[in-house]
């Protein structure tokens, strides 16, 4: 689904039309939850009166009971759908914004170019390659970072372009796009080692290619290393919270 919402995924775009929406929906809707026949007595007040001579304005008539409750179930509705207008463009915005934040700390720089949807453009699933093999250059170039899947599973792994199955995935190794192909893992007895198969270092790019790595045993005490058996940081990028990106949106933060 996520290509489809490239359109509608920056809130602040569609801030304008849902900020009048949901002002036209309170102000109709609110007085009449409270009090249905306030709303009617003002909408009868636009109401063209006959010519007459003289003759007093035609008060408008009181609600009965059922009109009272349909009118209030149709408030109660309208005010329902502006909740899920703002839900809906709100969700839309975390996931947005969680990719954007995930190809951030992998490494990826910004260019306007690739983030009006982060999702699609900036990070994805590695397309060529799946780590394994024999490394064949005479040297190799470091890695810097990995992220376990573990426990919480990272969620923005699930809006992006060819997203790896979870129960696939117990690591992932994020590279420049051009690099996807040319990661190698190998799982040893005491450590794991991941290396960059290339004479040449990889050069930041605007975007990540995700290479998902399926363990063959759990990974216990064994290291996750790259060349020279030097260390690999270990990094933990996800989306925020709702309540996290409502404060934002809603102080601009």
């Amino acid at each position: 689904m996520a290509p489809y919402l490239a359109a509608v995924r920056n809130y602040w775009t569609l801030l304008p039309a849902i900020a009048v929406c949901v002002v036209l929906i309170a102000i109709y809707a609110i007085p009449t939850l409270i009090n249905p026949q306030w709303t009617s007595n003002v909408l009868g007040l636009f109401r063209q009166q006959p010519a007459g001579d003289g003759g007093t304005v035609e008060e408008p008539a009181r609600l009965g009971r059922q009109q009272l409750q349909s009118r209030r179930m149709l408030a109660g509705a309208l005010i329902l759908g502006a909740l899920a207008l703002i839900g809906f463009n709100v969700s839309l915005n975390r996931e947005a914004n969680g990719c954007y934040l995930a190809a951030k700390a992998w490494g990826a720089f910004d260019d306007k170019t690739q983030t009006a949807d982060p999702c699609i453009d900036m990070i994805y699933g590695n397309f060529i390659g799946d780590g394994t093999g024999k490394v064949l250059e005479k040297t190799q170039q470091p890695l810097p970072a990995y992220q376990l899947v573990h426990g919480k599973k990272p969620k923005y792994l699930k809006w992006i372009q060819n997203r790896p199955s979870y129960d696939e995935t117990d690591l992932l190794i994020g590279v420049p796009g051009s690099c996807g192909s040319d990661v190698n893992v190998a799982q040893e007895d005491t450590k794991i080692v991941v290396l960059l198969d290339s004479v040449e270092p990889c050069p930041a790019e605007n975007d990540i290619s995700l290479l998902n790595i399926k363990l063959k045993k759990p990974l216990g005490d064994r290291k996750i290393v790259t060349i020279d058996d030097k260390p690999m940081r270990e990094i933990n990028p996800d989306m925020d919270s709702w309540w996290t990106v409502v404060k934002k949106l809603a102080t601009g933060g």
